[in-house]
């Protein structure tokens, strides 16, 4: 039996619509965090010029192939096992296209990881992307600090709680990874349920 997500369900859409528009001229895509495949499936269905790389922790790997056994599609490739490994970046190094990765997207990620694993992430994104590569992230997070609203409080706490480094994190503080890696932001979407879509794009200042 596949898995099942029903937020992945409820957001594959609005998702779609942002990624149709900046993944038009991409290839080939890394997608951090799979979890069920659906996003994966959608996605790659939605844009066949893409190919289409899911990757997530090893146990997942069966849910994300029956969903792409199941869909049939040529663009859409054969899950891999990624972890980012504090200190170590994504480990296995996942092995890029000639060129690298053109794009790479992940969904609901950044607050199940702890802090050290978000900063390994983004750590490891320059030697695996193209140099002109999209980044796009799709999840909730605080501004300034803050919640941007009641449910998203309550789904940080719920989420400390849960796991030990989890949490809602801070738009800023990512932001300072991604400027870190390269990375300029280029637009920001708000999403339904209270998430965002954030995109960069390769080739911004790096800091020291």
């Amino acid at each position: 039996m596949k898995p099942h997500s029903p937020a992945a369900e409820r957001s594959r859409d609005p998702i779609l619509g942002v990624l149709r528009t900046y993944f038009g001229d991409r290839r080939h895509v890394l997608e951090i965090g799979s979890g069920t495949g659906q996003h994966a499936v959608h996605f790659a269905a939605a844009m066949p010029w893409l190919q289409w790389q899911p990757s997530d922790h090893p146990d997942a790997l069966p849910g994300i192939d029956a969903w792409r056994a199941e869909a049939g599609l040529p663009n859409l490739r054969p899950a891999i096992a990624l972890q980012s490994e504090p200190g170590r970046g994504l480990q296995p190094p996942p092995a890029p296209p000639p060129g690298g990765f053109d794009a790479v997207f992940t969904a609901n990620t950044l607050h199940i990881m702890g802090w050290s694993r978000v900063q390994a992430l983004f750590a490891s994104l320059p030697a695996i992307t193209a140099p002109d590569a999209l980044l796009a992230v799709y999840g909730p997070f605080h501004i300034a600090g803050k919640p941007t609203s009641e449910s998203n409080r309550a789904f940080d706490a719920w989420l400390k709680a849960e796991y030990a480094e989890g949490g809602v994190r801070d738009l800023e503080a990512v932001q300072a990874l991604a400027t870190s890696a390269g990375l300029r932001p280029i637009a920001r979407f708000a999403m339904p349920a209270n998430n965002f879509c954030l995109l960069w794009r390769r080739g911004g200042p790096r800091t020291p």
